[in-house]
């Protein structure tokens, strides 16, 4: 059954599991509309969630360049550092997935000052580790505290947004968080030319302290106490099945997922392909990259820009197409044979523009199908399987060497799994709409 435009989503079985009552569909329309909010909150709440975000991303590439002086340090081979990386990553994953449903049980502040706090004692203590299994252990301890201020920071914009409201913050905190992964290995070079590897650990603390203290003086709690809901695993666990069984969910989620394999698989091989294949310098792939990320960034604000003159549903095709053009332009310069360091970055920096368009959307149809009430479980679902999807996608693209080929297929797969993702999610939508996504 249709509902009529402007009409509340329906409670959905997972709502009615969580909330162990039937409710009216009132209930779950957004608490507060955008255009109810000062500009003061607004810009407040861009500062202190992009920070937040940004806190854990950033602490997962500043100390790269730092990699052969930490190897170093402790005498071990660099690939032995590299499961320092590793093992941050599979801490976010898990603490998304323990965070996000705490979040909807204590309120949003309280998960969020201790997980911001454990993070900023666990870069401390890297910064004094004496060995390289300590560091992956402690590096770990950093993923699943971090993950706090990634999945509540979700939790929060849908505690007060949906819809096109909601997608117009996500974008604007996107652009916020989206510097950090770009800054973060040129500010890491710096710090490392004045200082031993420990001063990026410091730097990591720091950067968390002050995103603690940005929580605590002017984040308000944004779930109230009523609204908080005690989940047992076995209902998290069936709380997670409906998630997935939710096609309103899950197929914009598999977008989210599929588009953020495409990205990561590019950022993790492009390094070697450019320097190795293309016979790029150094320098020249940091601008490259540099490049690659501004073309993510610009897709990002073009969507914003367009958000009040389109729908939602024509900005994912739009993102998608673009996209895909640029993994066909990639493709034909190996088939033509005119591949080289100004033909291949073109093709990229249009599939990156495309991404910066698709991202916002699909996370903010995901997001805004859900009620407030149980978004920190859904934000969780989101961030663990993106983190697992970043982890085992490029790996999976990559299995018979890391070549342009090899990343160019793999990146073209996953453009037409996102591709399949959005069409599935627009016919969702269509169906039975939720307001302000269609």
């Amino acid at each position: 059954m249709r509902r009529p435009a402007g009409a509340a989503p329906p409670c959905t079985p997972l709502a009615n599991h969580c909330l162990g009552t039937t409710v009216s569909a009132a209930a779950f329309m957004p608490p507060v509309a955008a255009d109810g909010h000062s500009r003061r909150f607004i810009a407040t709440m861009v500062f202190v969630l992009g920070a937040l975000s940004a806190t854990a991303p950033i602490a997962i590439d500043l100390y790269l360049p730092a990699f052969p002086a930490m190897a170093d340090a402790f005498g071990t081979p660099e690939s032995r550092i590299q499961l320092t990386l590793t093992s941050m990553m599979i801490g976010m994953g898990l603490g998304q997935a323990v965070v996000g449903p705490l979040s909807d049980r204590y309120g949003r502040r309280k998960p969020l000052l201790i997980g911001m706090s454990v993070f900023t004692v666990a870069s401390l203590l890297c910064a004094v580790a004496t060995s390289a299994d300590l560091l992956i252990g402690l590096r770990f301890l950093q993923g699943l505290s971090g993950a706090a201020g990634v999945v509540v920071a979700r939790a929060v914009i849908r505690d007060h947004f949906a819809g096109d409201d909601m997608t117009r913050f996500t974008a604007k905190m996107m652009f916020v968080t989206m510097l950090a992964p770009m800054l973060g290995p040129v500010v890491g070079a710096q710090l490392i030319r004045f200082g031993p590897w420990q001063t990026v650990f410091v730097f990591m603390a720091v950067l968390s302290a002050l995103s603690t203290f940005l929580v605590w003086r002017f984040l308000p709690e944004s779930l109230p106490a009523e609204d908080r809901r005690t989940m047992t695993a076995r209902e998290f666990g069936a709380a997670v099945a409906t998630l997935v069984r939710d096609a309103h969910f899950i197929a914009p989620t598999i977008a989210v997922l599929m588009n953020f394999s495409m990205l990561f698989t590019y950022v993790s091989t492009f390094s070697f392909i450019s320097q190795e294949e293309l016979g790029a310098s150094p320098g020249f792939f940091s601008l490259l990259f540099a490049i690659g990320t501004l073309a993510l960034l610009a897709g990002n604000q073009a969507n914003m820009m367009a958000i009040d003159r389109s729908r939602s549903s024509s900005r994912m095709v739009v993102g998608m197409a673009v996209s895909l053009a640029g993994v066909a332009w990639i493709a034909a310069t190996q088939l033509f044979d005119v591949v080289n360091l100004w033909t291949v970055p073109i093709g990229i920096a249009v599939m990156m523009f495309g991404c910066g368009v698709v991202f916002p959307n699909a996370g903010a149809a995901a997001m805004s199908s859900q009620p407030p009430q149980i978004a920190g479980t859904a934000s969780a679902f989101m961030g663990a399987t993106q983190m697992a999807a970043g982890g085992v996608m490029p790996a999976l693209a990559t299995i018979g060497g890391v070549t342009l080929a090899n990343m160019t297929l793999g990146v073209g797969v996953y453009a037409v799994a996102t591709a399949a993702a959005v069409a599935w999610t627009i016919a969702v939508y269509r169906r039975d709409p939720v307001p302000g996504i269609a």
